[in-house]
């Protein structure tokens, strides 16, 4: 063999050990970083684990800071504020009754015909406005004449198929999705505006009254007789249909829940106990803390960058609002730690909030054997492309873990009602039932996560989940204003008496 053809089968050679070493540590750079993806997904398993003890604990701390948010104002991280919903609609309601649900940019009016037991709500219209943007940081004589006009507009539509009573003026249920302080069933004193609007001098005034002087000057004769939120709607929309609800709760963008407690149940009311005996509490839990919480660094990060750190805790762990977050940071570990999609981390995946809930959870349901839906997401919304099926199927398990947390530690809430209530517990020869009206996107479209919530219950609940319902109890911001104007008309007494 010749000297050039000995060098030849010694580069070839080398050049062969070269590639196989480059192969190898190909693979133990792989086999390294694959290592280091599922530690992160191991630990964060093990941080959100939510076993039944701990759940139990979770509720027991739900139901003690209840009591403490009744006894006395500021008692609690639970505000418990009394709502004066002291007759929730039972159903007999008849009549034509009005709605205005202003909760953001746009509100909406609607109409309903209550036919009373046989056809309970006989007929309904509804209509969305869009608030322009020069309105929401104007005057207040301008927002509220702007929301008043368009309410009068709908009001002249009315059809022949609506029938008011003789001798009545029509009457509105108000939803008012800002913090107010409420003084009555139809009074409340705006102490912050959100969601975009700033309008300085509407703030300490009673929004009731703001309307009602708006409502004036348009020409528009009509009662407001109840002042709600979106969660006391959700309770009155459930027990007209059925008088076994004794809760409502909400799991969409944010939560919240509301019941019915006893009256004489609340040391802090110093007013006279209604007739009822009954009060329905709006418990704003979102704010709800408990040290057997099982938190993260992503949890505690992302409160730290929120816009309201060390509130809404409970709210950040089980809402729609923030669980796509927190895969998104996850992720994002994941791809600084363990190069789950190369080299460089990808840009869109820094982006605060740009992965939100509806994209988790479809991919938390892709049934694919492809895992084509949690490509297709990654592809559009984080510009990711050419995922191996190993680090989607990782994907599907993040999403699981924190769908999967939030759903248990919401069935824990609702436990701790049920147990402040006493209906935890089955007793012999008794035959209760209670009803939770549920409403929210999460719960409605997030099947893995209301299965599991359901489930959940169900287990902590053992022989006494026989008596538990939960029911979805549909716009409650809407059809619940107009149910709790019938319930507290100011004709009902008349008619009684």
């Amino acid at each position: 063999m010749g000297k050039v053809a000995v060098c030849t089968a010694v580069v070839c050679a080398v050049a062969v050990c070269a590639a196989a070493v480059l192969v190898v540590h190909r693979r133990e750079r792989s086999s390294g970083r694959w290592d280091k993806a599922a530690a992160i997904l191991r630990e964060l398993k093990d941080k959100c684990r939510t076993p039944i003890g701990k759940l139990r604990q979770v509720a027991d701390d739900m139901a003690f800071e209840m009591h403490a948010g009744l006894a006395s104002e500021g008692g609690s991280n639970l505000k418990m504020i009394i709502s004066y919903v002291d007759n929730l609609p039972t159903g007999d309601e008849k009549g034509l009754f009005y709605a205005l649900d202003l909760g953001g940019t746009n509100f909406r009016v609607l109409r309903v015909q209550l036919g009373g037991k046989d056809k309970y709500v006989a007929k309904q219209e509804f209509e969305e406005v869009s608030i322009p943007p020069h309105l929401m940081v104007g005057t207040s004589v301008a927002l509220f004449d702007f929301i008043a006009e368009a309410l009068k507009k709908f009001v002249d539509t009315e059809g022949e198929d609506f029938h008011l009573s003789p001798g009545r003026r029509r009457e509105l249920g108000f939803t008012f999705s800002f913090p107010v302080k409420q003084s009555s069933i139809a009074s409340g004193t705006l102490f912050k505006w959100t969601k975009g609007f700033s309008i300085d001098e509407a703030v300490g005034q009673d929004v009731v009254g703001e309307l009602t002087k708006a409502m004036e000057r348009v020409g528009l004769d009509m009662s407001v007789t109840a002042l709600v939120n979106d969660t006391i709607g959700t309770l009155a929309g459930g027990r007209y249909y059925n008088p076994d609800v004794v809760a409502a709760v909400i799991l969409g963008t944010g939560t919240n829940a509301a019941y019915v407690e006893r009256a004489q149940a609340i040391p802090k009311w110093h007013g006279l106990l209604p007739k009822s005996g009954e009060m329905a509490i709006n418990m704003e839990w979102g704010n709800f803390r408990s040290p057997h919480l099982p938190l993260t660094e992503y949890d505690q990060a992302m409160d730290v960058e929120s816009l309201n750190p060390g509130e809404q805790l409970f709210e950040k762990t089980i809402s729609g609002m923030y669980l796509g977050e927190i895969v998104r940071r996850v992720l994002c570990r994941m791809a600084e730690e363990a190069a789950l999609f190369g080299d460089t981390v990808p840009p869109k995946l820094k982006i605060p909030f740009i992965l939100r809930t509806p994209h988790m959870s479809a991919m938390h349901h892709d049934t694919s054997s492809d895992l084509r839906v949690v490509e297709t997401k990654l592809k559009d919304i984080l510009e990711i492309s050419n995922t191996s099926l190993k680090t989607r199927k990782a994907i599907v398990e993040l999403c699981d873990i924190v769908a999967i947390r939030g759903a248990r530690l919401s069935a824990a809430g609702i436990l701790g009602i049920l147990k402040k209530l006493g209906r935890d517990t089955v007793t012999e020869g008794e035959n209760m039932r209670s009803v939770i009206a549920l409403d929210g996107g999460l719960f409605e479209h997030y099947m893995k996560f209301r299965n599991s919530m359901e489930s959940t219950l169900k287990e902590l609940l053992g022989k006494a989940s026989e008596t538990i319902v939960i029911e979805h109890s549909n716009d409650g911001s809407g059809i619940g204003a107009a149910l709790l104007a019938a319930s507290h008309s100011l004709y009902l007494e008349v008619e009684e008496s």
